[in-house]
């Protein structure tokens, strides 16, 4: 059941879902939608996407469970692990970096991921152990890096208020250190740049685990080493950090993020199971 056929079938799946997005898009002011917290969206197209892949993914596999962003969130022996729409305040702004992401996660682990980009029909597939493809093109293993020579990615910490004073002076040592510092706003977007080498590096805290259950998956496939700030494995459902590069940049992205965020107690302290 997790081959190749199933990667068809939720390109099909997404793209469906995509069109109903597309059609919407930059059809409203920057002003549509409504607040559901300080600087983050939730508008009726996230809901209906969310609907929709819902209906499509548990009737794929009908002993499956749903984690969804904004409706449903249950977890069983196979869960789908959805962002319906993944930058929904680039979304709703008209601003193109936004995508779906649809992971099947296995109790803690991800055994097949796609992120699809539907303004520019891009997409990101991968399946455990048998690797990961871009455009339907097979991804070789990423070249291990020097932070000097890489793009390295992030999220502003909006959500977590008690981060700010460790993300500034993180950012502020990291740009002279690397290639710059790029944030689009979806972080699946950047997990799939990541895998491709597009990217060569992501760092950001307190993401969701429909934020990264299909990134997670395309970085390992590609040889990235995912982890938290401190090199702990990362856990979907309880890390509360979250950083991925190919070997060499990882390491010494650990070296600065750890530093900074070292002193927050609850990010230090390892994420209880």
């Amino acid at each position: 059941m997790i081959d190749r056929p199933l990667l068809t079938e939720l390109k099909e799946i997404v793209t469906a879902t995509g069109a109903y997005q597309l059609g919407h898009f930059r059809t409203h002011t920057s002003d549509f939608g409504d607040r559901k917290m300080v600087h983050e969206m939730v508008s009726e197209i996230d809901v209906e996407s969310e609907h929709q892949l819902h209906e499509a993914l548990t009737k794929l596999i009908p002993e499956s469970s749903f984690y969804g962003e904004e409706t449903l969130q249950q977890r069983g022996a196979l869960t789908w692990v959805v962002d319906p729409l993944d930058g929904t305040t680039n979304y709703l702004s008209g601003y193109d970096q936004w995508s779906i992401s649809v992971a099947l996660v296995s109790e803690e682990q991800t055994v097949a991921a796609m992120i699809y980009r539907p303004f520019t029909g891009e997409y990101f597939s991968a399946l455990r152990g048998k690797g990961a493809w871009y455009n339907g093109n097979k991804l070789t293993t990423v070249h291990t890096g020097l932070l000097y020579d890489s793009l390295i990615a992030t999220g502003f910490p909006y959500r977590s208020p008690d981060t700010v004073s460790a993300f500034y002076p993180c950012a502020q040592e990291m740009l002279p250190l690397c290639r710059g510092i790029r944030r689009g706003g979806s972080a699946a977007i950047d997990l799939g740049l990541v895998s491709a080498g597009f990217l060569q590096g992501f760092w950001e805290v307190d993401l969701q685990p429909y934020d990264t259950a299909a990134g997670v998956l395309l970085a390992e496939e590609t040889g990235c080493i995912v982890s938290d700030f401190f090199g702990r494995p990362y856990r979907i459902f309880t890390s509360p950090s979250f950083i991925a590069a190919p070997p060499g940049t990882h390491k010494e992205l650990l070296q600065v993020v750890g530093k900074h965020y070292r002193k927050i107690d609850r990010i230090a302290r390892r994420a209880e199971s």
